[in-house]
C-alpha cells in the first residue's frame, strides 16, 4: 500500500464525520418540526377550548408560529455560534502549536496515524506527507475531529430551525382553521398524531432507535400537552 493511499485512509474519517454532521442537522430539523407541531397545537387547542372567535383563533395561532419560529432561530443561532467559536479557538491553538513545535507535532501526528491501525514503519512517512500537504487540516481532522473547510454555520442552523418549526406549526394551525368548528379540535388531534408519528419515526430511524417507542413517546407527549391546554381553555372560557 502506497503512502498516498495510507494518507487517504488516515483521513477517511473526515467523510464519515461530514455524513454524521448532515444527519445531525436533519435530526435537528425533525426535532424543530416536532416542537412546532406540539407547541402550536397546544396553544390553538387551548384557545379553541375557550370558545373564542375564528379571527382570534387565527391571530393566536399565527402569533404562536411566528414567535416560536423566531425563538428557535435565535436560540439555535446563539448555540451554534458558541460551538463555532470553540472550533475557531481550537484551530487557532493548534496552528500556534504547529508553529512553535513542528517536530513535536509531527511526532504526535505519527502516533495518531499509528493508532488508526497503520504500521509503525509506515506511519512516519504518512505523517510527513500529510504535514507537507496541510499540517493544520491533518491535525484538525485526526486530533480535534474538525474539518477546517467545513465549520458549522450558525446562520444555516438558525434558518433551518425557523423553517422546520414553521412547517411543523402549520399542521395544527391549518387543521383547526380549515375544519368545521364543531369537529375542529378532533381533526386537529388526528392531524397532530399523524404528524408526530411521522417525525418520531424519522427521528428514531436517524438515531437507530426503536420507532415504536419513539413514536409512542412523542405522541403521548403531544396529546398530553393538548389535553392540558384544552382543559385550561375550557376553564378560562367559562370564567369570561
Amino acid at each position: 500500500m502506497g503512502e498516498e493511499a495510507l494518507g487517504e485512509d488516515a483521513l477517511e474519517g473526515s467523510q464519515s464525520a461530514r455524513i454524521s454532521r448532515r444527519l445531525n442537522w436533519l435530526r435537528a430539523g425533525v426535532m424543530g418540526a416536532n416542537d412546532g407541531i406540539v407547541s402550536t397545537a397546544a396553544l390553538v387547542v387551548g384557545v379553541a377550548g375557550a370558545a373564542v372567535s375564528n379571527s382570534a383563533l387565527l391571530a393566536s395561532g399565527v402569533a404562536a408560529v411566528a414567535a416560536g419560529a423566531l425563538s428557535m432561530a435565535v436560540g439555535e443561532y446563539v448555540s451554534v455560534s458558541s460551538q463555532r467559536d470553540s472550533q475557531v479557538a481550537e484551530l487557532a491553538l493548534e496552528r500556534s502549536q504547529l508553529q512553535a513545535d513542528p517536530a513535536g507535532e509531527l511526532d504526535q501526528l505519527t502516533g495518531m496515524i499509528q493508532a488508526r491501525g497503520i504500521d509503525a514503519d509506515l506511519a512516519r512517512p504518512v505523517a510527513v506527507q500529510l504535514t507537507k500537504k496541510d499540517a493544520l487540516t491533518a491535525h484538525a481532522r485526526l486530533e480535534l475531529g474538525i474539518d477546517p473547510d467545513e465549520l458549522i454555520n450558525p446562520w444555516h442552523a438558525g434558518l433551518s430551525s425557523m423553517l422546520t418549526f414553521i412547517i411543523g406549526g402549520l399542521v395544527p394551525l391549518l387543521a383547526i382553521l380549515l375544519a368545521p368548528r364543531s369537529i375542529a379540535v378532533g381533526v386537529t388531534v388526528v392531524a397532530v398524531v399523524l404528524a408526530l408519528g411521522a417525525t418520531g419515526s424519522i427521528s428514531a430511524h436517524l438515531g437507530g432507535a426503536s420507532k415504536l417507542r419513539a413514536v409512542t413517546r412523542v405522541v403521548i407527549g403531544g396529546l398530553g400537552a393538548m389535553v392540558v391546554t384544552y382543559a385550561i381553555g375550557l376553564l378560562v372560557g367559562t370564567q369570561i
